[in-house]
C-alpha cells in the first residue's frame, strides 16, 4: 500500500535525525529538504512533525526545531555482513563498491545508494541478494569519508529565486542545490567549481558552495578547467606558495660551490621538447683511457631551495606531480622555481644532483657515483636538433651527441634483450589556434634522440636504486631495509584476466598468444609485440597489453619493474615535476651524509598518495586528448575516415583513425544491413543473415556522424565495411 504524504515525510525526518542524533533541525530547513511547496504539504509535514511527537520519538526545541527523542535513538548492532570500500558511480546511476578481497565489485542500485558520491569511502550491508550476472548486491549504510573535496557543473536558474548545479558527468550523479548567498559572482550558464556544504537526505538534494567560476559553459578555458577540476587537481597556487617562491635566495655562493663537484668546465647538454621551458636533466659524456663510457646524468637541485615543512613543500606534496594538457601545463612547482632557479637553463650556472656511471662498450656499469656538483649547461638543444646531429649536421658538440647515441643504442639493446617491454604508442599532436580550438591533428615523430635521453635516464634511475642495495649489502644486517628505507618505482606482473583477453581476442585473426601459467614472461609479450608490427592489429593490440598491465606505483617495498624487467628501480631524474624524485634525492643526500631523513610508514604513506596523485594526473591527460579530439572532429562532421576496429562489444564497434589517432564508436543500432549478435568465444559481431563480421583488427571506412563535448563522445556510421 502507498504511503501517504505524512507518513513519508514521517520516515524522512525521523532517519535524518537518528543519522544525526544531536542535530535540532528548524522547521524551514526541513521544508527545504523535502522540498515542501504549498499549503496542503506545508500542513503534511506539520502533521508528521505532531505524529512522531505524540509517539516520543522526537522532541520540541524553541523556534520550532525539532531533536531526536531517546526512544527514537537506534543503538545498531555491528553487523558483519557490512564491506567497506571506495564507490564508483555510472552515468545512469548505479554504485560499484570496490573493496578489497572482493575480485568482482558490489552492485549498489540508486536507490539504496542513500548520500553517497563519487569516490567516497562507505560502508555497505550485503542484501544476499544477486543483481544481474549474479553480481553481489548491498546497500550503502554509511559515509565514512567524502572522496572528492570539489566538483566541477553548470549552475542553472530555476524560478525566480532558486539556483541548481548540473554536475559534469565524471563529477557526481545528481544535482545540487545552492542558496543565494553561496553563488558568489557566478552566473547561469557559467561553468563552476563547487564544494559540498551538506547532504542529509537521499531523498533531498545536496547543498552546493560555489568556489570558482570556470567560465561561459562550451568555452576552451571553462572546457579545460572542467578537466582539471574533475580529477581535483588545481590550478592556481596560492598567493602565500608564490610569495615564498619569490622570495628564495637564488645566489649560489662561493661557499656552496666548494663543498660540491665543479663542472663548471665539463660539456654538459639539455635536450628537450620544442616547448619545453623547465630543464631538468642534462648530460655530460666522455671516453676513458679504457675505452669505457663516463656517463654524467645531472638533475636539478631541487631540494637545496625546498626544505621540508615549508608552504611550498607542502603545496608540492598535495600536487605530487606537474600535469600535461593538451595546451597547458599545471606544474607541480610555482614557475619561477620550475622554469628559472632550478631549471637547467643553458649559459647559467646551476646546482645539480648528479649520477657519473662507468659503462663498458657491451653496456655494464662497472663503477659510479652519486654527488651534489655545479654545473654550466653548454647548449639547449631540442629533439629535433638532437636528430639532426646524430644523422650527421655539423654541430659543435657533435662528438658528444654521437657518442651518446651510440651508448644509448648499446643500452637499448641490452635492455630488451634482458626482459623490457616494447612498447610503441603512437601520440597525436595537436596544432591549436589563438583560441585553443584545434585546427590540425598530427602523430608525434618518435625520433631516436628520445631513445638517447630515456636511456640515460633510465640507467641513472636504476644506478641511484643499486646504491641503496648496496648500502643495505654493506651493512650486513637483517634490519638494513629498516635502517635505508628507499622508495622505489614498482610495477607487478599483468592481469592474467585481462592478458587471457587479449589471446581470446588474437586467436580468431591467427595470432597464438598463448596463457597457460599463473605468470607470464616478458619475452612472450615481446613476441607477440613482434608479430603484430607494421600490422593494422599493432596499435590496438598495443593499446589492449597496456591496459592489462598492471599500474606502476611508487613503494618502499621493492618488488622490482616487471615492464622494464628491472630488479631495482627508482624516480631521480625529474623532480621538478615528480615529487617522487623529490623524495629520493632527500633519500640519497641523507645517506650520504649518513643520517635518516624519512622512515619507511613515511614513505609508504606518502608513495601512495603520489601514485593516486599521478594517477588523476594521467586521467586529466587523457580527457584533454579525447575533447581536442573530439573537437577537431566536430568541425569533420559528414567527412569520411579510414579506421581500424579496435574495439568489439554487444552496444558496438570502437573505430581508431588512422593518421589521427582518434576512436570513435559505430553503434549496433547504425549496422543496418543486418541484424548482429556479439559472439564473446570469437570477440567479434556476427549478422545472423548473412554471416558478415566485425572483429579486431578489420580495417573499415567510416563517417563522422555526431559529436558530444560535454561527454567526450565520438559517433561514426559505417561508409565501406572493408569486405
Amino acid at each position: 500500500m502507498k504511503k501517504s504524504k505524512k507518513e513519508t515525510f514521517e520516515d524522512i525526518i525521523l532517519d535524518i535525525l537518528q543519522n544525526n542524533p544531536e542535530a535540532h533541525l528548524p522547521f524551514d530547513v526541513l521544508q527545504n529538504i523535502l522540498r515542501v511547496d504549498g499549503k496542503k504539504d506545508n500542513q503534511d509535514l506539520k502533521d508528521a512533525i505532531n505524529s512522531l511527537y505524540d509517539r516520543n520519538l522526537i522532541v520540541k526545541r524553541k523556534g520550532g526545531a525539532v531533536q531526536l527523542s531517546s526512544n527514537g535513538s537506534h543503538n545498531e548492532k555491528k553487523d558483519r555482513n557490512t564491506v567497506v570500500g571506495k564507490m564508483d558511480i555510472s552515468r545512469r546511476g548505479t554504485g560499484y563498491l570496490i573493496a578489497e578481497g572482493y575480485d568482482e565489485d558490489i552492485r549498489v542500485p540508486s536507490k539504496h545508494l542513500g548520500t553517497a558520491l563519487q569516490d567516497d569511502t562507505v560502508k555497505v550491508k550485503l542484501s544476499g541478494k544477486k543483481g544481474r550476472k549474479s553480481r553481489q548486491e548491498g546497500k550503502v549504510v554509511d559515509i565514512i569519508e567524502r572522496g572528492r573535496s570539489i566538483f566541477v557543473g553548470i549552475l542553472k536558474k530555476q524560478g525566480k529565486q532558486n539556483y541548481i548545479i548540473e554536475p559534469d558527468e565524471k563529477s557526481a550523479h545528481t544535482d545540487f542545490f545552492v542558496l543565494p548567498n553561496n553563488i558568489g559572482e557566478a552566473q547561469p550558464g557559467e561553468k563552476v567549481v563547487f564544494e559540498l556544504v551538506d547532504w542529509v537526505h537521499p531523498k533531498s538534494l545536496p547543498e552546493a558552495k560555489i568556489v570558482e567560476v570556470l567560465g561561459q559553459e562550451g568555452t576552451n578555458d571553462a572546457n579545460v578547467l572542467s578537466i582539471l577540476a574533475e580529477n581535483q587537481i588545481k590550478a592556481g597556487f596560492p598567493e602565500e606558495v608564490e610569495e615564498y617562491a619569490e622570495d628564495i635566495n637564488r645566489e649560489i655562493t662561493e661557499k656552496e660551490i666548494e663543498r660540491r663537484r665543479d663542472m663548471r668546465d665539463e660539456v654538459v647538454l639539455t635536450i628537450d621538447p620544442d616547448t619545453a621551458k623547465d630543464f631538468d636533466d642534462g648530460l655530460s659524456i666522455k671516453k676513458l683511457d679504457n675505452g669505457n663510457y663516463y656517463l654524467g646524468v645531472h638533475i636539478a637541485d631541487v631540494t637545496h631551495y625546498m626544505p621540508r615543512n615549508t608552504v611550498l613543500d607542502d603545496e608540492a606534496v598535495d600536487r605530487a606531480t606537474s600535469v600535461y594538457l593538451v595546451d597547458r601545463v599545471i606544474p607541480m612547482l610555482p614557475e619561477v622555481l620550475s622554469n628559472d632557479v632550478c631549471s637547467l637553463n643553458p649559459r647559467e650556472d646551476k646546482l645539480a644532483f648528479s649520477c657519473f656511471m662507468e659503462i663498458t662498450p657491451n653496456g655494464k656499469r662497472v663503477d659510479y657515483s652519486i654527488e651534489e656538483t655545479v654545473i654550466h649547461s653548454n647548449q639547449r638543444l631540442t629533439y629535433e636538433q638532437a636528430q639532426e646531429i646524430i644523422d650527421g649536421k655539423t654541430s659543435a658538440y657533435a662528438d658528444e651527441i654521437r657518442m651518446a647515441a651510440d651508448l644509448a643504442q648499446v643500452l637499448l639493446d641490452k635492455r630488451f634483450r634482458e626482459g623490457s617491454i616494447n612498447f610503441e604508442t603512437p601520440e597525436p599532436k595537436f596544432v591549436l589556434d589563438e583560441n585553443g580550438k584545434p585546427i590540425d591533428v598530427k602523430l608525434k615523430e618518435r625520433l631516436f634522440a628520445h631513445r638517447l635521453i630515456e636511456e640515460c635516464m633510465l640507467m641513472a634511475n636504476r644506478t641511484v636504486a643499486k646504491y641503496i642495495d648496496d648500502l643495505r649489502k654493506q651493512s650486513n644486517k637483517e634490519e638494513s631495509k629498516d635502517l635505508y628505507p628507499f622508495l622505489y618505482r614498482i610495477h607487478d606482473q599483468p592481469d592474467l584476466d585481462k592478458l587471457k583477453n587479449i589471446e581470446e581476442n588474437v586467436k580468431p585473426i591467427g595470432i597464438n598468444f598463448h596463457i597457460d601459467s599463473p605468470t607470464v614472461s616478458s619475452k612472450a609479450i615481446n613476441v607477440l609485440l613482434e608479430q603484430i608490427e607494421d600490422t593494422s592489429l599493432e596499435l590496438t593490440i598495443n593499446d589492449l597489453m597496456l591496459r592489462a598491465m598492471s599500474k606502476a606505483e611508487y613503494s618502499p617495498d621493492n618488488i622490482g619493474h616487471f615492464g622494464l624487467g628491472f630488479e631495482n628501480y627508482a624516480h631521480f631524474t625529474s623532480p621538478i615535476r615528480r615529487y617522487p624524485d623529490v623524495l629520493v634525492h632527500r633519500l640519497l643526500k641523507s645517506y650520504l651524509a649518513g643520517k635518516p631523513s624519512y622512515s619507511h610508514n613515511e614513505l609508504k604513506q606518502l608513495g601512495s598518495h603520489c601514485s593516486d596523485r599521478e594517477r588523476s594526473a594521467i586521467e586529466a591527460e587523457r580527457d584533454s586528448v579525447k575533447l581536442k579530439q573530439v573537437e577537431y572532429l566536430s568541425e569533420h562532421l559528414g567527412e569520411d575516415f579510414d579506421g581500424v576496429i579496435s574495439g568489439v562489444m554487444d552496444g558496438g564497434i570502437f573505430v581508431d583513425l588512422k593518421d589521427i589517432h582518434c576512436e570513435g564508436m559505430v553503434r549496433v543500432s547504425d549496422l543496418d544491413d543486418d541484424y548482429y549478435e556479439y559472439d564473446e568465444k570469437q570477440h567479434c559481431l556476427i549478422g545472423r543473415n548473412h554471416g558478415k563480421k566485425y572483429q579486431l583488427g578489420k580495417e573499415i571506412r567510416v563517417k563522422v556522424v555526431r559529436t558530444d563535448i560535454k561527454a567526450r563522445q565520438i559517433d561514426l556510421k559505417l561508409v565501406d565495411d572493408g569486405s
